[in-house]
């Protein structure tokens, strides 16, 4: 694997970046996962936009336009081959001191990296995940809002630990008002009376890519789509209930907190949804081999 640093490309056990890097130092960064399918880069545009968006909340300058950035993505892709396969895009504050002073880093570092990734065993897209509400709550937007995508991830590992910890797959994270925020990595939707329900971005879920085009194709599809703060109540008792991320792509919830959705399996609208985004990653996107 060939890893893009700062315009040059390393092998990948000599890709490395100073120890005093901020990115390493504080989580003083932010990051795109970005996913291409048969030879093209699905949203690039919008991955890049998040990116720029998410840079500038945090006053990092990234030193390279959008249309220079896609190009990179692009290039990485090709240099290692990548038709269908998964794209971390990271941005660092760059070499600074021990300090938390920003000042000190002169230069951010863009890394790149073109290669796999694989969230789930394949049966679980068959049979659904089990996930569990977690006392670790989704952090205030007075904090650190969920809106950025940076590489301070911590608050979601520790949900994705007591998840694991509790034997299950996902958390389910809350606000601080006890509203569904999202999962670790991924947004949530329920089915109910053929209506679909999604968290609020102002509850603290993530911008999610692929909860834009989950939202897009519904609504092509006719389903009547809102956005209500949504409770573990709801989420009992949905009829369907599944997950989005660039990563996981669509994945259906079956039992959350002890408490079997539906009839326990993936339900029809999840199908449905699942078959639409896997048509249109296979026709769209920013070719990687012109």
């Amino acid at each position: 694997m060939k890893i893009y640093i700062d315009g040059k490309y390393y092998d990948e056990k000599n890709a490395r970046i100073s120890v005093m890097d901020h990115g390493l130092l504080y989580g003083d960064g932010v990051f795109e996962g970005i996913r291409s399918y048969n030879g093209r880069v699905f949203r690039l545009s919008e991955h890049i936009d998040r990116l720029f968006r998410s840079a500038k909340t945090i006053l990092l300058t990234i030193p390279m336009t959008r249309q220079e950035m896609a190009q990179a993505v692009l290039d990485a892709c090709r240099r290692n081959r990548v038709r269908d396969g998964y794209v971390r895009l990271v941005v660092t504050r760059g070499i600074g001191t021990l300090g938390l002073n920003p000042n000190g880093c002169k230069q951010p570092s863009v890394i790149i990296i073109a290669g796999k990734i694989q969230l789930y065993p394949a049966e679980l897209y068959q049979q659904g995940l089990k996930i569990i509400t977690v006392p670790t709550t989704r952090n205030l937007h007075t904090a650190l809002d969920p809106a950025i995508k940076s590489l301070n991830y911590l608050n979601n590992i520790l949900a994705k630990i007591e998840a694991m910890n509790g034997g299950c797959d996902e958390a389910v994270m809350l606000n601080a008002q006890g509203y569904v925020a999202e999962c670790t990595g991924d947004n949530i939707f329920i089915v109910k009376g053929g209506q679909l329900f999604t968290p609020p971005l102002s509850a603290g879920a993530l911008h999610g890519i692929t909860r834009g085009v989950v939202l897009e194709l519904a609504r092509e599809s006719g389903m009547a789509v809102s956005e209500p703060n949504l409770t573990r109540y709801d989420l009992f008792n949905a009829d369907e209930c599944f997950l989005t991320g660039t990563g996981a792509e669509i994945i259906a919830a079956v039992i959350i907190d002890g408490r079997v959705i539906g009839d326990g399996k993936p339900g029809p609208v999840t199908g449905q949804l699942i078959a639409q985004y896997q048509a249109l990653t296979k026709s769209s996107g920013e070719p990687i081999y012109p």
